[in-house]
């Protein structure tokens, strides 16, 4: 099974549905006949945020229970994530945890008996457990520790055994555990030394591991528990060359790898486990993001990261034909989770306008049910904004892709403010998809044009590494571009435009008010870094693996320390003009809320306006619906108070 920690979650779009992504719009996308702005209702952050959040079990686990009768999900419904069990025939949710503090996940259902595996953190701080929740509904800590982190990784093809992996050994290293589902007796079966355990075989015979090189270079190993364990190189080669690893097969006889070798793409090509030798298996002009399988593996899902929606393929390999399913609206599938006998599957399906809502289906008719809906019935889906794909000029020729959010009433004759808004990384990408945030601020009367600026994933090597040990330059020029470009579009107000953004984001949103201070009216930094050369000291030690590639990309703080300082907009707060919003988690351990203390305390020496919004019980991303409803209003007060006036 794969690990979880190897792979980005992405929705998914099934291939045969139609498709939501839109002819690209290439610079300006003028042109079409002005018409007098749709009647639309406005609702509140509140109303927004209490839509139901539903995603699926773990992909390494069980979502379907042993009886087939539920589906193991995790919700938001009592504005905490807990889990719950979702009847397949339908009915309401039946919770199986009642956490009121920190968000818990449902992992797995155990293979025989109605028992569960649940992962919790300690309010945002990363550190997260793996819980077993018995029938009687006691919970118990397996993974007990104060600095304990550990994650599943899958049940074995035989059901008797389950695999974690944690730091309790040494904080920088993920060590693999077999567990024993009757008893819970765990034993170490493989130390490892100090690469990313990515996955483990069915058999229980074979772990492949990846090894970060660089931010261009990397490698997989494989190890045979069978024969000591010793990891072997499996992807010699030269030059800057990225491999990674999706999945091993049912049968456990080869292992699925990922690698831009040929190409600008990431291609999926098999490796046989016997003999060694490589043959292509998915070969597309776009990435690959995501190979798996069904437990016998008849059926294979794949999916294509194509212009920020994803495209996916279930492919029955026995036939050699894809799937078709009827009775879905259009939209991304997600989670694709099948039952023990294949006889259905389950998946979480979401456009722009409407959230995940979890669906079953027959597979040997492709027909399809939902079983929930996510979106506050207070909301018409008629209000929201459909999204588009542009792309805008940047520095040196280079096409900046971006989501656009056009505001139902922004009109040449009414033009209205708009926001930059930066996605998180570095390297990460804006993707279509339903944002409560995004469509709260457009149902307000803002147009948000999501960025994707040089440096972010999903558009082939060559752009993902135009900002390697450059950050804070060209890629956040491409950023005040966004801003130019929307000031051209004649139902944007050229004096009311703000950026926004989360992690790299925020730091984004601080340097753009930096470095260029008159280029936005205002700045929203949501838990930004502000001093590189602290923050690089201090990521936390459970990313040692990736030490060096993050290194190499954002560079060393013992020699680069210098460019650090240069590009850290902490230490050139003294330029800042215009208003900022700062919101951020106390137990954040990625982005130290010091990062925010400081900045915030600078900023307010220049005598410019900035607020400042701490939550006590959040980490790097905010679980709490009350406090993403508290996090919501005040981005609208404050941008209506400092960019609409």
């Amino acid at each position: 099974m794969r690990s979880t920690t190897a792979c980005m979650a992405s929705a998914l779009t099934l291939v045969l549905a139609a498709s939501l992504a839109p002819a690209a719009a290439w610079a300006e996308p003028a042109g079409q006949p002005e018409t007098a702005a749709p009647a639309f209702r406005t609702y509140t952050a509140a109303q927004f945020f209490e839509t139901t959040s539903y995603g699926m079990a773990n992909p390494a686990g069980l979502a379907f229970s042993p009886d087939g009768r539920s589906l193991l999900i995790s919700s938001d419904a009592s504005g905490v994530f807990n889990a719950y069990a979702l009847p397949v025939d339908g009915g309401a949710p039946v919770p199986l945890s009642a956490s009121t503090g920190s968000a818990t996940y449902a992992a797995t259902y155990f293979p025989t008996d109605g028992r569960i595996l649940l992962t919790a953190d300690g309010g945002g701080d990363e550190l997260t457990h793996i819980f077993v929740r018995e029938l009687d509904g006691s919970v118990r800590d397996l993974t007990p520790g104060d600095k304990v982190k550990a994650d599943f990784i899958g049940f074995s093809g035989d059901g008797k055994t389950f695999w974690v992996t944690t730091n309790a050994r040494n904080p920088e290293v993920f060590d693999l555990y077999a567990y024993d589902a009757a008893t819970y007796d765990s034993r170490m079966i493989f130390e490892n030394p100090g690469m990313f355990i990515s996955a483990v075989s069915p058999d229980g015979r074979w772990v492949a591991l990846g090894k970060p090189i660089t931010s261009a270079n990397s490698d997989v190993y494989l190890a045979d528990l069978q024969s000591g364990g010793a990891p072997v190189l499996i992807t010699e080669h030269t030059g800057d060359v990225a491999f990674d690893v999706y999945d091993f097969t049912r049968d456990s006889k080869s292992l699925v790898l990922a690698t831009d070798q040929h190409g600008e793409w990431n291609q999926a090509w098999s490796r046989d486990l016997a003999t060694g030798a490589t043959t292509p298996l998915i070969q597309a002009d776009w990435d690959v993001s995501y190979v798996s399988y069904s437990p016998s593996g008849r059926y294979r899902v794949s999916a294509l990261n194509a212009d920020a929606s994803t495209q996916l393929t279930i492919l029955d390999q026995t036939t050699g034909q894809p799937v078709r399913l009827t009775g879905l609206p259009d939209g991304d599938i997600g989670g694709v989770r099948f039952s023990a006998d294949e006889s259905r599957m389950a998946f979480t399906l979401a456009s722009d306008t409407s959230p995940s809502d979890v669906f079953v289906a027959d597979l040997s008719t492709g027909t399809a049910r939902r079983l929930t809906t996510a979106l506050n019935p207070d909301i018409s889906e008629s209000d929201l904004v459909e999204a588009t794909i542009v792309r805008y000029p940047g520095e040196g020729g280079v096409m900046v892709p971006a989501v656009l959010y056009r505001a139902k009433n922004a009109t040449a004759a009414n033009p209205g403010p708009a926001v930059v808004l930066v996605h998180g990384g570095p390297g990460g990408q804006s993707r279509r998809g339903y944002s409560a945030m995004i469509q709260h601020l457009v149902n307000h009367g803002y147009t948000v044009l999501a960025a994707n600026n040089r440096g972010s994933s999903g558009y082939g090597k060559t752009f993902f590494h135009m900002d390697d040990k450059a950050h804070g330059e060209a890629d956040l020029r491409d950023i005040v571009a966004g801003g130019e470009w929307l000031r051209r579009q004649d139902w944007v107000a050229d004096d009311q435009v703000a950026v926004m953004g989360g992690s790299y984001g925020g730091y984004m949103t601080a340097a753009a008010l930096a470095f260029h201070p008159e280029a936005f009216e205002a700045g929203v930094n949501i838990f930004g870094v502000t001093n590189w050369v602290r923050t690089l000291e201090s990521i936390p030690p459970w990313w040692g693996a990736q030490r060096d590639a993050l290194f190499d990309e954002m560079g060393d703080p013992a020699t680069d320390a210098e460019r650090h300082r240069r590009i850290s907009p902490l230490f050139h707060a003294s330029n800042i003009q215009r208003p900022m919003l700062v919101v951020q988690g106390a137990n954040d351990p990625r982005v130290l809320q010091v990062e925010s203390d400081e900045l915030v305390a600078a900023v307010r020496a220049n005598n410019v306006p900035v607020e400042y919004v701490l939550f006590p019980d959040e980490g790097h991303g905010f679980q709490r619906r009350d406090n993403r409803i508290t996090a919501q209003e005040a981005y609208l007060s404050f941008l209506d108070k400092y960019v609409r006036d």
